[in-house]
């Protein structure tokens, strides 16, 4: 965790939030104290905190419900709240939590606890940035640093970078939603092939919109790419009208009202791999996927293609 993780207090006690303001500097933290509970959604909403502690019990503005309007505020609802508070009935904690606190401390607390709940707090709120909300698959900065650490200790690795060859049209024709529930079938059917094919070190992500990242070893390359092409070709059906299914594409409209047919739905599966040639950098796995997946495209139908260049 970073060292100036900015911590906002909100609570209109001066006593209590200058002692918290002294044992959090000590620790690291960058603290800010509004006593003024009124003004805490717009200072919150300017500054970004890392996370707020909130007062259960304060003029003006109850915790509950600041945590309520902090909770539906779009630009706010992602910071971790932790709520203190010298109540310390199981029916206040409750109704805290409910209202939005993601975690709870009664007063007099442990400095050390509550340095300890704060770290962890913003330490599983970074975690949750890193995964994709849709599926629960790794994003992107996963996927960076387990490239770039497979890269350091000089592993013999392969990437397959999977993507659905047409998405765009089925989401026009379908909808978004439907498009989400194709994404996640793709998401299944590489979990529950790595799962049974695959090594337990593999790792799976979600690159976002239909972009999937497998990082395994070169000699599983050829039998899980076969397994997830088969899985997702058998059971695309189900996602199709049966008047699109029969005639085997989908029909759409471009901006000037013209007719356009786009194929089902394949995958296309790029390979690369440092098998037998050196890549000392996480671009040049990016770049050469990029490649190999427009080669791809060039074939109709779901297929995976390995980059077998030797030396760049």
């Amino acid at each position: 965790m970073k060292k100036n993780s900015k911590v906002l207090i909100v609570d209109d006690d001066l006593f209590v939030t200058k002692m918290i303001k002294d044992i959090l500097e000590t620790a690291g933290f960058e603290v800010t104290i509004l006593n003024d509970p009124r003004l805490a959604v717009s200072v919150a909403q300017e500054l970004d905190p890392d996370i707020i502690l909130v007062d259960r019990v304060m003029p003006y503005l109850d915790g509950c419900d600041l945590c309520k309007e902090l909770s539906r505020n779009h630009f706010t609802s992602h910071i971790p709240i932790l709520m203190l508070t010298s109540r310390a009935d199981t029916v206040d904690r409750i109704a805290g939590l409910e209202a939005g606190a993601d975690d709870y401390l009664c007063k007099p607390f442990d400095e050390l606890e509550l340095i300890a709940r704060i770290r962890a707090l913003i330490r599983r709120v970074q975690q949750e940035r890193c995964i994709n909300p849709l599926t629960g698959l790794n994003g992107n900065p996963s996927v960076e640093k387990e490239i770039k650490q497979r890269i350091f200790f000089n592993e013999k690795f392969a990437v397959l970078y999977i993507d659905i060859d047409n998405f765009k049209a089925y989401n026009d024709t379908y909808g978004f939603l439907q498009g989400d529930e194709v994404i996640k079938f793709l998401a299944e059917i590489i979990v529950k092939v790595v799962r049974q094919y695959g090594n337990p070190n593999d790792f799976l992500g979600h690159i976002g919109g239909d972009d999937f990242i497998i990082v395994t070893v070169p000699d599983k390359v050829d039998i899980l790419a076969t397994k997830i092409i088969a899985s997702f070709d058998n059971g695309i059906k189900q996602f199709y009208s049966a008047e699109d299914w029969e005639r085997g594409y989908v029909v759409t409209l471009d901006r000037k009202g013209r007719e356009q047919i786009f194929p089902i739905l394949s995958i296309s599966v790029a390979v690369v791999s440092n098998e037998n040639r050196k890549i000392d950098n996480h671009w040049k796995v990016s770049e050469i996927a990029a490649e190999l997946k427009k080669y791809a495209k060039t074939f109709p139908g779901s297929i995976f293609v390995k980059d077998r260049r030797r030396k760049d």
